[in-house]
This record gives C-alpha cells, sequence and structure tokens, in this order.
C-alpha cells in the first residue's frame, strides 16, 4: 500500500492570513498618509482659498476636454525660450494626453542648457516629476522638483545645488516663476491629481521647443558648444515622442547619466 504523506493545511492558511494582513494594513497606511497629506494641506489658507477661487474653473476647462476632473494623469511641460508651462492631461494610461492650459512663467534667469553647478542661476532642464508640495512658501505657494536628478548628478560637478521650485512671486534665480494667481490655480489642479492617486506628477523642461525651427535656433546660439548640443540631442528623442504620439517614454539613463530612448 502506497503512504501518503498529509500536508498540515495549517501553515499554509497562517501564511495566507498573514499576507491578507499585511496587504490590508499596508492599504490602511496609504489611506492613512493620504488623509494626514490632505489635512495638513488645506489647514493652509492659502491652499483652501486657491482651491475655493480655481477648482470649479478648473473642472470646466477639463469637461471641454472631455478629461475627469479631479485629473488622475496630468503632465507638465516647460519651454524656456517662451517662457511657457503647459498642461496635459489624460484619463488612463491607454489614451493620449491632452493639452489643458498653458501658463505663462513671468521670469527666467539663466541661459539656455542645463543646470550644472551650485549658483550659477540655471534653470534646469531634463526631465524630473513634482516631490513636495509646500504650502508655507515665502512664494505664496510652490512645487518642488526632484533636481538634481540621476543625469544632473553624474554631470561632473560635486556642487550641483537643489531647491527647484515652480513658485509665486514672479521672482528667481534659478527656479520657474509664475504670478501667484497663476501658482494658485497650477498648485490646485496638482494637489488634486496627487489627492486621486498620482503620486508622480511628471515635469519636462526644455530650452525651446525641438522642432526644426527649435534646433535650428540653438544650433545658430550655441555653434561651439558639444556639451550642450549633445545633451539637447538627448533630449529631442523624448520631445518628439511626446510631439508624435502624446504619451511619455520611460525615463532611462546610462551609467554616465545620459538620457536614452
Amino acid at each position: 500500500m502506497d503512504k501518503h504523506i498529509a500536508i498540515p493545511r495549517r501553515p499554509l492558511i497562517n501564511v495566507v492570513m498573514c499576507l491578507v494582513v499585511f496587504f490590508y494594513s499596508t492599504a490602511i497606511l496609504a489611506q492613512s498618509d493620504s488623509v494626514s497629506f490632505r489635512n495638513a494641506q488645506f489647514s493652509s489658507s492659502r491652499v483652501a482659498e486657491s482651491w475655493k477661487k480655481y477648482n470649479d474653473t478648473l473642472g470646466k476647462e477639463f469637461k471641454k476636454k472631455n478629461i475627469a476632473y479631479p485629473p488622475k494623469d496630468i503632465y507638465l511641460r516647460a519651454f524656456k525660450s517662451q517662457n511657457e508651462l503647459e498642461l496635459w492631461a489624460r484619463n488612463n494610461e491607454s489614451s493620449e494626453y491632452k493639452l489643458i492650459k498653458t501658463y505663462r512663467i513671468c521670469a527666467i534667469s539663466g541661459s539656455l542648457g542645463p543646470k550644472r553647478t551650485k549658483g550659477d542661476r540655471q534653470v534646469p532642464e531634463g526631465y524630473y516629476f513634482i516631490e513636495e508640495f509646500n504650502n508655507k512658501s515665502d512664494y505664496y505657494l510652490s512645487l518642488l522638483l526632484n533636481y538634481p536628478n540621476y543625469s544632473d548628478q553624474l554631470s561632473g560637478s560635486q556642487q550641483t545645488g537643489g531647491d527647484i521650485y515652480i513658485h509665486g512671486g514672479c521672482v528667481t534665480i534659478g527656479c520657474m516663476p509664475m504670478t501667484d494667481p497663476g501658482i494658485q490655480e497650477l498648485y490646485t489642479v496638482c494637489l488634486n491629481a496627487r489627492l486621486n492617486g498620482q503620486l508622480n506628477i511628471p515635469v519636462h523642461i526644455f530650452p525651446t521647443r525641438l522642432n526644426k525651427n527649435g534646433l535650428n535656433y540653438l544650433n545658430k546660439e550655441y555653434p561651439n558648444d558639444p556639451a550642450r548640443q549633445q545633451f539637447w540631442a538627448e533630449l529631442k528623442t523624448g520631445y518628439e515622442y511626446f510631439e508624435k504620439n502624446h504619451k511619455l517614454l520611460p525615463v532611462m539613463y546610462t551609467p554616465d547619466g545620459k538620457y536614452v530612448d
């Protein structure tokens, strides 16, 4: 007679129960963090007033483009030469982004090209995301970018600097300032996206539109600067892909910090 070895079921049940408890606890913790974040933000009169003033208007703008509001997926794209910051949005990962609105960046310091050194007054160029919502900013409200990113850190400089924001106040030494009404509206839509589950809001910063006219301009203004030309060639791939598809490529780097498609 064959002998059958009974496999005890209790340990398996225990493992399953532990996994259920783990994921349930993780979900509760995430929900708690989200509630804490929301409460901390709306404890600021600046945030509460901004939301009250602009939320309904933003909802109408999104409705015109058939995009759900509050949004689940937004994207910001900036052009230094044009002093423009575009707000794009989509309903899900399989759909294309649609342009919702273009904001005016009211001041730009430095020149075209990436930020490589602390104190160079440069506005960064490259691929970033919003890292922090500052509702107690000296410049009304501000959105911190994750500068320096991996590319910036491997640029060769030992002191890349930091604290690069999109903020109000219309003054800058390397940030992207807007008017106070402008940052009120943009902060509101970004906050709504964050509260609706978008943890990383991409912010891509270009020297100019990298189309034929833009590239001709850069070649004319910086003909003897191979480092900048190489850097802009790296950004060109992502720019052209978005222009064609209205979708974003994953951000990837080579071991020495160059952007790759």
